[in-house]
């Protein structure tokens, strides 16, 4: 199981502008209260796994080779939400031009509030 490389998924990239590069080396960052969107990832990664779509060990192996080369610059929290979202590409589910299209639509509603 080798994950493709990052490069190919540029709007995945570019979120690094929004969220901010990783700044704590040590696992003790992830070692907090999981903010809103955390731990609803962890629910749609459990239904992304309990549909058959996405299982759950395969994830997390996923998320251990991504997390540590394609998007080691990234803060731990957000590698489920990296890794679920390059490999649903990988497989079809959506290209890279849908996502970018459903994040600015998300990025002006976030500005209207």
């Amino acid at each position: 199981m080798t994950a493709s490389p990052a490069q190919e998924y540029g709007v995945l990239m570019e979120t690094l502008d929004d969220i901010g590069e990783r700044t704590d080396a040590s696992l003790r960052c992830i070692e907090h209260e999981p903010e809103v969107w955390e731990s609803r990832m962890q629910v749609t990664c459990e239904c992304l796994s309990q549909s058959g779509t996405l299982d759950n060990l395969e994830r997390r192996l996923l998320e251990d080779e991504l997390g540590e080369t394609a998007y080691a610059r990234f803060p731990v929290q957000t590698r489920s939400a990296l890794t679920v979202a390059h490999t649903l590409m990988d497989r079809g589910l959506f290209r890279e031009a849908e996502l970018r299209s459903k994040m600015g639509e998300i990025r002006r509603r976030m500005s209207e509030d």
